[in-house]
């Protein structure tokens, strides 16, 4: 099995930023996509960003373009989330997503962290 551990949200307030960060550990043979998505209350989870095996092609949200930045680290099987110039409609719970193998005759699955809360608010 695959663990994928979330960290890093909190209460910031507009115009603030903040770090997300996320762990895959377990039975992990390949990760192929990582991502970050969000729901907020009475709304679908949507896709935030996306990266890349090698991390040299990343995907946006419209919403959150120039502001956030996806990046990871894949000696750590870790994805972050750099979140700037934050506003009140960014506030969700954010869940971070590994799309992975668990070994070499095994297909890809999609594995799940907990979600980190993200309130943006004066």
């Amino acid at each position: 099995q695959v663990q994928v551990v979330e960290s890093g949200g909190g209460l910031v307030q507009p115009g603030g930023s903040l770090r997300l960060s996320c762990a895959a550990s377990g039975s992990i043979f390949s990760i192929v996509v990582m991502g970050w998505y969000r729901q907020a209350p009475g709304k679908q989870r949507e896709l935030v960003a996306s990266i890349s095996p090698a991390g040299g092609s990343t995907n946006y949200a419209d919403s959150v373009k120039g502001r956030f930045t996806i990046s990871r680290d894949n000696a750590k099987n870790t994805v972050y989330l750099e979140m700037t110039s934050l506003k009140p409609e960014d506030t969700a719970i954010y869940y971070c997503n590994v799309r992975a193998a668990t070994s070499l005759y095994s297909g890809r699955a999609d594995y799940w962290g907990q979600g980190t809360q993200v309130t943006v608010s004066s």
